[in-house]
């Protein structure tokens, strides 16, 4: 079994790279002892703010098998989005690189499709789901059991070699596979950039955020007017944000993904400040289709805006 398990553990590694994954990690499903109590605490101190659904399914958020009967294996892809492309107006509100090409959540979830269809045709019948930041899946935990990388001080995962800009995804599946040793070293050492940079003060401590404080909560998240403290703080963001990525002295390792779903959408990168401001419905459907920037509806978006023009 052991010898099967390695040769099919690189098969499902190499298709992935063949997708397009930037890499893959593959851990034993089994429940995430070490996640229950931080997360617990977590929800204790409501740093989850309105995202309500963080309270559901607390059990299935730990246990694997909770989602897939009988899972055996959670396999953790990586998939670049890190652009050196810029809004063209430096001083139109701004939006977050992952969201300047087509919804990452289609992307991601074809390219899982594909990978399960592979393995029932060349490994044999298995069952399984893909999960792309949709599902109670503890998606960070999950990467860094299976060695893709550790947890900087924001909480988001981060590799020696590519730094943070990259999306996660799962297929937990019912097949035995050769697991990978999980990553254990921490390489942030004393650095506290990322804490530095945060206008909102959303990284508490070290490795524990505020949801409810983080920019890219307030502006997509957040379905209630941006409360008044956040007032001149919000650094022109208007859907996401980079800062605590863009100031990581690890994402000098971040090369262009090269992923044509990715490509950003040009009429995005040209909207002036003035364009943004006095956006219609009929743009935003425009400019914004098959765009991650749905999320917030047209009225989010607007709402956003609106709020970085207060003075």
């Amino acid at each position: 079994m052991y010898n099967n398990a390695q040769k099919y553990s690189q098969m499902i590694k190499n298709e992935a790279l063949r997708l397009g994954f930037m890499a893959c990690g593959i851990a034993k499903a089994e429940f995430l002892a070490d996640e229950a109590p931080r997360l617990e605490s977590w929800l204790k101190n409501n740093h989850h703010g309105e995202m309500a659904y963080m309270e559901n399914h607390f059990d299935k958020r730990l246990n694997p098998k909770l989602l897939v009967g009988d899972a055996k294996s959670v396999v953790s892809l990586t998939l670049n989005y890190f652009t050196e492309d810029k809004q063209l107006d430096i001083n139109a509100p701004k939006i977050s690189k992952y969201a300047y090409g087509s919804d990452y959540h289609t992307v991601i979830k074809d390219k899982l499709k594909e990978l399960l269809a592979f393995i029932n045709d060349n490994i044999g019948e298995v069952s399984g789901r893909c999960f792309v930041d949709s599902a109670p899946v503890m998606d960070k935990a999950w990467a860094q059991k299976s060695g893709l990388g550790w947890r900087g001080k924001n909480s988001n995962l981060i590799s020696k070699d590519a730094g943070s800009f990259f999306f996660l995804a799962e297929l937990i599946i019912d097949l035995e596979l050769e697991y990978d040793k999980p990553f254990v070293a921490d390489h942030c050492g004393s650095c506290t950039r990322c804490i530095d940079a945060c206008p909102t003060d959303a990284i508490m401590d070290p490795y524990v955020v505020d949801g409810s404080k983080c920019i890219s909560y307030l502006t997509i998240e957040l379905k209630n007017e941006i409360p008044n403290e956040f007032k001149n703080k919000m650094e022109n963001w208007a859907f996401g944000c980079d800062i605590c990525q863009d100031v990581c002295p690890w994402n000098r390792f971040a090369t262009p993904h090269q992923e044509p779903a990715f490509m950003p959408a040009l009429e995005l990168l040209h909207l002036s400040k003035t364009e943004l401001i006095e956006m219609t419905d009929e743009v935003f459907k425009k400019v914004f289709k098959g765009s991650a920037v749905k999320r917030t509806k047209f009225t989010g978006l607007k709402r956003n805006i609106d709020f970085l023009q207060q003075i």
